[in-house]
């Protein structure tokens, strides 16, 4: 037989697997970091269960220097949608530092966006104003704002009003690196070999349900939270439904964006503990449920 490459139209139609992913992730648990690189041989493994139309890497740790600080990653279409969101920005937050995400020119992917990152700490007076503001409009049910809310609240109203403009990663000292393409040219083109992290996740393949394009790549994030998956997980039209009465805007039309609201929603703001979020997720058996302790029956 003779050898197919691994980038032509034949090899997709022959070896391709269109209903699966290539997921990878490495956890260095006393918390010292590692070159990325270990993340782009792993998923590189993988090839055949990716196809080139989404690719991605997640990674924590990677900026000591601002690990305070929100990092957003943002991709623009142009630069009237970057002018826009800037300003945006600047009316909320002080920028501590922003640069374009350094890449490397990489044959396999092209036509990528504007691709900038910002360090940011929210400005006092403007986190005043929406606390107070978000206090009296909810002084009925007694509800607080945290600061975590506040970057909840720009994100979805970048993602949703602004044209052209794609807030990806918005974490602290994490970043999410991602577009179209096979994940290790995704990585190299990143040079995510020059970052080092204590966790590394990476995916490959478009995202569920919904076509290929850079934003809408695993793995999707908001806040410190990053999903990737394998398979569907969940029943979006419902669950967008659901998730939309806090306040979590949904613009991709995949069930990944939907998770990550809903770990957002239950862990961080109903403070369901971490442990039993697969059991909210999905829902085991009622015998299963009867075994369990009281407090864990009761959720």
């Amino acid at each position: 037989m003779n050898k197919i490459n691994r980038d032509t139209q034949e090899y997709f139609s022959r070896f391709k697997i269109p209903s699966g992913c290539a997921i990878f992730g490495v956890i260095n648990e006393a918390g010292e970091r590692f070159s990325g690189q270990m993340a782009i041989d792993g998923i590189s493994v993988m090839h055949e269960r990716s196809n080139g139309l989404g690719g991605g890497f997640a990674a924590y740790g990677i900026y000591p220097g601002f690990e305070d600080a929100w990092a957003f990653h943002i991709f623009y279409d142009d630069a009237e949608a970057k002018k826009q969101t800037e300003n945006e920005i600047t009316r909320s937050f002080k920028i501590l530092f922003s640069e374009e995400i350094p890449t490397v020119k990489i044959s396999r992917i092209v036509n990528p966006p504007l691709i900038y990152r910002y360090f940011l700490k929210p400005k006092r007076n403007s986190y005043q104003d929406r606390k107070n503001s978000k206090s009296r409009e909810d002084s009925d049910t007694h509800t607080f704002e945290t600061e975590e809310d506040l970057i909840v609240d720009f994100v979805m109203h970048i993602n949703r009003d602004i044209r052209g403009a794609y807030i990806i990663s918005s974490g602290k000292n994490m970043g999410i690196f991602k577009g179209v393409g096979f994940p290790e040219d995704i990585g190299r083109f990143f040079k995510l070999d020059e970052y080092k992290g204590y966790i590394w996740t990476s995916h490959g393949r478009f995202p569920t349900n919904s076509v290929g394009w850079w934003g809408g790549a695993h793995p999707f994030g908001l806040l410190d939270w990053s999903v990737v998956h394998n398979g569907e997980i969940s029943s979006f039209g419902t669950n967008k439904r659901f998730v939309s009465g806090f306040g979590y805007e949904c613009t991709l039309s995949t069930d990944t964006e939907v998770i990550t609201y809903l770990l957002d929603l239950l862990v961080r703001k109903q403070k369901i503990d971490m442990e039993l979020i697969h059991l909210v997720l999905a829902s085991p058996l009622w015998e299963e449920i009867d075994r369990m302790p009281e407090d864990n029956r009761e959720i």
